[in-house]
C-alpha cells in the first residue's frame, strides 16, 4: 500500500502511480497546448497571446468555482490578491514566452527559475542553503547556462526572459500559499480574483493587438486555452493537492522532475520540435540539480 500521513487513510499504490501519471501530464500539456496555440504554422491562425490568456483564466476560473461550489464552499474567501497577482503574472508571461520559445526549453527554464526563486526568499528570511542545496542549484544553473549560450540552437534571448519571469511568478504564488488549509479553496479563490484583469486582455487582444480581430480566432487555438485553463490547470492544481496527501516529500519533488522530459517529448513528437544535444545535456543538468537540491536534503533528514 502507499505511504501516508498519519491519519489518512491507506490507498492502492497503482491508483496514486496513476494519477501521479495523469497530473505530471496535466502539467505538461500546459506548456504543450500553449506552444500550439501561439506558435505560427502550428495552427491555421495563431491564438494572440493576449487572448490566450485571459481565455485559460477565466476558463479556469469557471472549472475551479463549480468544483469549489459542488463542495459547499465560497471560493472568495480563501487565497488572496497578492497570490492572484503572481498567478496572473505566471499566465500571462508563460503565453507571451511560447509564441517563439519551443516547449521543451521553456519547461526547463521554469523549472530553473522556481527554484531559484524559491532559494532567493529562503535567503531573504535567514534561511541558508545546505551544500546539497547549494551544489544542486549551482548544477541547475549551470545546465541553464549552456541552454541559453549563443548558438543556432539556443532558445531567443528574449523569450528565455519572459519565461523565466513567469517562473519567478510561480515561485512567488508558491511562497504566498505556504501555510493555507485548503489549497483547492485558495487556487479558486486565485483564479477568480484573476477574473477582471483576464476581461481586460480579451479586450486587448480583440481590439488593439495586431492579431486580435475575433473572426480570425482560430477554433483550435480557442480549444487549447480552454483544455489549458479549465483541464490542464484548474483540474491539474486540485488532482495534484490530491494527490500529494499520498505523497512524501522526496517523491513529489521527483515526480515533478518529469514534466519537463515529458514536456520536451511531447513536443518532439506532436510538433516536430527537436530534441537537440544542447537540450537533452541541459535538461540531464537542470533536472539532476533540481534532484540534488530538493530530494537528497529530504533523504538525509529521513535517516
Amino acid at each position: 500500500m502507499a505511504d501516508c500521513p498519519a491519519g489518512r487513510a491507506r490507498v492502492s499504490p497503482w491508483l496514486v502511480a496513476v494519477l501521479t501519471t495523469l497530473v505530471m501530464t496535466l502539467f505538461a500539456a500546459n506548456s504543450l497546448l500553449c506552444r500550439f496555440a501561439l506558435a505560427q504554422g502550428a495552427t491555421s491562425q495563431p491564438l494572440d497571446p493576449a487572448v490566450y490568456t485571459g481565455l485559460r483564466v477565466l476558463s479556469g476560473a469557471v472549472m475551479l468555482w463549480l468544483l469549489q461550489r459542488r463542495r459547499g464552499g465560497n471560493a472568495l474567501r480563501a487565497g488572496s490578491w497578492g497570490a492572484a497577482l503572481a498567478l496572473f503574472g505566471y499566465m500571462a508571461c508563460f503565453s507571451w514566452a511560447y509564441v517563439r520559445l519551443a516547449a521543451g526549453a521553456g519547461a526547463l527554464i521554469i523549472a530553473v527559475a522556481v527554484q531559484a526563486g524559491m532559494l532567493a526568499a529562503g535567503l531573504l528570511l535567514g534561511q541558508r542553503p545546505g551544500r546539497a542545496q547549494s551544489l544542486g542549484i549551482g548544477i541547475a544553473m549551470a545546465g541553464l547556462v549552456y541552454l541559453l549560450l549563443p548558438g543556432l540552437d539556443a532558445p531567443p534571448a528574449g523569450a528565455a526572459t519572459v519565461i523565466f519571469c513567469s517562473g519567478l511568478c510561480w515561485a512567488v504564488y508558491t511562497i504566498c500559499g505556504r501555510g493555507g488549509n485548503d489549497a483547492t479553496a485558495a487556487t479558486a479563490g486565485n483564479f477568480i480574483r484573476c477574473v477582471p484583469l483576464a476581461l481586460a486582455l480579451l479586450v486587448w487582444g480583440a481590439f488593439f493587438s495586431p492579431l486580435g480581430a475575433p473572426a480570425a480566432w482560430s477554433g483550435a487555438g480557442v480549444a487549447c486555452a480552454l483544455a489549458a485553463g479549465a483541464l490542464a490547470s484548474a483540474l491539474g492544481y486540485v488532482l495534484w493537492y490530491a494527490v500529494l496527501r499520498w505523497l512524501s516529500m522526496p517523491s513529489a519533488a521527483v515526480v515533478q522532475l518529469s514534466v519537463p522530459l515529458i514536456t520536451a517529448v511531447g513536443g518532439a513528437l506532436l510538433m516536430d520540435e527537436g530534441l537537440s544535444l544542447r537540450l537533452l545535456v541541459s535538461a540531464l543538468a537542470i533536472l539532476g540539480g533540481i534532484f540534488c537540491a530538493t530530494v537528497l536534503p529530504q533523504l538525509r533528514r529521513r535517516r
